[in-house]
């Protein structure tokens, strides 16, 4: 070890904690140097030890932060190694993390948008070197959780939590802020029963005006969950009610002839004959009658009427049917004419696109997507125009009569009275649950709000 100077000027400043390791030694060793002198037998091991303790000093002086969470979202056409990689380890690292993975899961077909966290240590202040992982955690599926963790020798291990699930029929129901598929998510339902939601009342609502901030309404559905309340799937339909522009419409699903229908509170189907409305959403921005065209300009029968809707939104088969024409038809564009029975026609004007696969022949069930709002043809802007013909005349869709649904009866009727009656209990305990949580957390307010007077009057 060379002596120690104190007239040498340090240009290259240390870390404060590497110098006074660094310090410390070089002052043990001018003691050691100055009490034992050139003594033969012991300098070599004594300044190994040294040697130890200087570089123990620097290690100390170099320890990682404490580690941090990363969360990444495999991206599109991304492998999981290049997502790992993000997270600031090496390429060898990643390599060796995403060949442990593949021992519980499939880590080369991936899906973008696959979500994981990793815990990651990084060196101290900015100093050299890559991230080190630390543990890394990603849901495969609704029940399926995988961990990988490093062991206290450094190996990595991992480790997959299955949970256990359970088949259950829930109760979802709140008011309407916003639209009702906002409303309905944000009581817990998915998309898929929402959708379905959503054709059921087709029939006797008009979205965009008969339903009002306030309003409210309350499914009951069959789900799929896990021990932790998460939902892999969710099943039947059991029952939809909304109250809305003054009366409360109830639908009961219950099978009828083998086939699964849905009837209001007096066994009443009420699958009607066509929808009210074929496209999700939609807002009526132009009647059946003479009117101004807004494009030619002049006066002429406009013989439907118009769904003012975004460009893309789903056009739902208003009923039952075969597919007539699928064509190009002068101004209305993209076409699609739809046979039901007894007589009845339907007609899409307007498409920017037909369904995959919807042909001539085809079969459509109500409900059934068939294309999609566009502006294609003679027209301002995306809608659809949507008509109604009986026995090949046009007839307004508004007034028309179409045919109504069949009447239970008999043992049917007592069957779906007794299903009425186990649905209308599960929705009551479960309103009673709603209304008593909804005041606790009003009382636990207004005592926080006393609280909080309390303690001003005390100041």
């Amino acid at each position: 070890m060379p002596e120690f100077d104190p007239r040498a000027v340090t240009v290259n400043r240390k870390a404060p904690k590497v110098l006074l390791a660094i310090g410390g030694l070089t002052a043990l060793l001018a003691a050691w140097k100055l009490t034992v002198g050139d003594a033969p037998s012991a300098p070599h091991a004594e300044a190994a030890r040294l040697q130890a303790l200087e570089n123990q000093a620097l290690a100390q002086a170099a320890r990682p932060e404490p580690p941090r969470a990363v969360a990444v979202r495999v991206a599109r056409g991304e492998t999981l190694e290049q997502a790992v990689r993000r997270t600031g380890v090496g390429q060898e690292e990643a390599r060796t993390i995403v060949q442990t993975l593949a021992s519980a899961f499939d880590t080369v077909n991936i899906r973008a948008g696959l979500a994981f966290e990793a815990l990651v240590a990084r060196p101290q202040n900015g100093r050299p070197g890559q991230a080190r992982l630390i543990s890394l955690s990603m849901r495969t599926g609704p029940a399926t959780q995988i961990t990988l963790a490093r062991t206290f020798d450094g190996a990595l291990r991992v480790h997959t939590l299955q949970e256990q699930v359970t088949e259950e029929t829930t109760v979802a129901q709140g008011e309407m802020e916003g639209s009702l598929y906002e409303s309905a998510q944000r009581a817990g339902a998915d998309t898929r029963t929402i959708a379905n939601v959503v054709q059921l009342f087709a029939h006797r609502l008009d979205f965009s005006r008969d339903i009002q901030a306030g309003d409210h309404f309350r499914l009951v559905y069959d789900r799929t969950v896990t021990e932790s309340g998460r939902t892999v799937e969710t099943g039947d339909l059991r029952y939809a009610e909304i109250e809305a522009n003054g009366q409360t419409i109830k639908f009961y699903r219950f099978e009828h002839d083998g086939r699964t229908e849905y009837f209001d509170e007096r066994g009443t189907n009420i699958r009607g004959f066509l929808l009210r409305t074929p496209v999700d959403g939609a807002r009526m921005t132009s009647t059946y009658g003479m009117r101004r065209h807004p494009v030619l300009g002049y006066t002429r029968m406009h013989q439907g009427i118009d769904f003012g809707a975004g460009m893309g939104t789903p056009i739902l088969a208003a009923g039952d049917g075969v597919v007539l024409e699928a064509r190009r038809w002068g101004g209305y564009g993209n076409w699609l004419r739809i046979r039901h029975s007894g007589g009845w026609d339907t007609g899409y004007g307007h498409l920017s696109r037909y369904a995959t696969g919807l042909r001539p022949g085809m079969h459509v069930s109500q409900g059934q997507v068939v294309g999609y709002v566009g502006s294609t043809g003679v027209a301002t802007g995306p809608h659809l125009h949507y008509e109604i013909w009986l026995n090949g005349a046009r007839v307004n869709p508004i007034s028309a009569r179409v045919p109504q649904g069949i009447i239970l009866a008999g043992a049917e009727l007592r069957a779906f009275m007794a299903e009425r009656e186990r649905i209308d209990a599960m929705v009551e305990a479960a309103t009673a649950r709603h209304i008593a949580e909804a005041n606790r957390l009003e009382h636990g307010s207004a005592a926080a709000r006393l609280g909080l007077r309390g303690v001003e009057g005390i100041r």
